[in-house]
């Protein structure tokens, strides 16, 4: 890597964005909330069931797809011709109570200049009842899921030109903030800012080897594993 991501907040960096694009799990409440955790235990059992496979080998066939195709969902779906609708609607059947009004979040959110976005490999029932408990769903201007994706995730090239499109969004003028670093490749080949939210104490916490930044991870601009803080720091000039 030829620099190392910022951590302290520049608002300099970000005084030309007006289109702030955010994604869901674990950027929008942090991955000490563990909400996603629910949703993996449903999407196992969902492969589970279909396949009648012990939990051990659903759960790695579960993550095989995540791995290779972006989700499980999009792997389900070329390998066994699911029902989206019906995979989405299971996998997100979960108890929301771990995730509590964060008004700070809210106030940092709703201070950006111009328009703000959900972009997510969820569905848009999820990422509402996600932000709705949060207090913060009224600050978004509309939700991009995967769904309006055509059921193809990110980080798919053709996905996030979709989200642009439909939009009207310049990229040039846009911020991404992700939780998984590879999610953050095609924003910053567009011209986005990057943001990738970690985990606090990222060294202690169990992930896979992708999903945590490396030292070749260039696209990466900020990281931070406190979004409310970094929202925030941008106001200050």
């Amino acid at each position: 890597m030829d620099k190392k991501p910022k951590t302290s907040p520049e608002p300099a960096d970000f005084a030309h964005v007006r289109d702030w694009v955010f994604d869901l799990d674990n950027t929008l409440y942090p991955h000490h909330v563990d909400l996603f955790s629910q949703i993996d235990k449903n999407m196992t059992a969902y492969v589970q069931q279909l396949l009648q496979l012990e939990r051990d080998e659903a759960r790695a066939l579960q993550k095989s797809y995540y791995h290779e195709h972006g989700t499980t969902l999009q792997g389900l779906m070329l390998h066994h011709n699911i029902d989206p609708d019906d995979f989405l609607e299971k996998a997100h059947a979960i108890d929301y109570s771990a995730l509590l009004p964060h008004p700070e979040l809210g106030a940092a959110i709703k201070a950006l200049p111009g328009r703000k976005f959900i972009f997510t490999n969820g569905s848009v029932p999820h990422a509402e009842a996600a932000a709705r408990a949060l207090g913060i769903l009224d600050n978004f201007d509309d939700i991009f899921d995967i769904v309006a994706a055509g059921y193809l995730p990110k980080p798919a090239g053709a996905t996030y030109d979709k989200f642009a499109s439909l939009h009207r969004v310049d990229t040039k003028n846009a911020a991404m903030f992700e939780d998984l670093p590879r999610n953050l490749l095609v924003p910053r080949a567009l011209g986005m800012k990057t943001v990738l939210l970690v985990p606090r104490n990222l060294d202690t916490v169990v992930m896979e080897r992708w999903e945590k930044p490396t030292d070749e991870d260039d696209h990466i601009d900020y990281v931070t594993d406190d979004l409310a803080a970094f929202l925030t720091g941008l106001q200050a000039a």
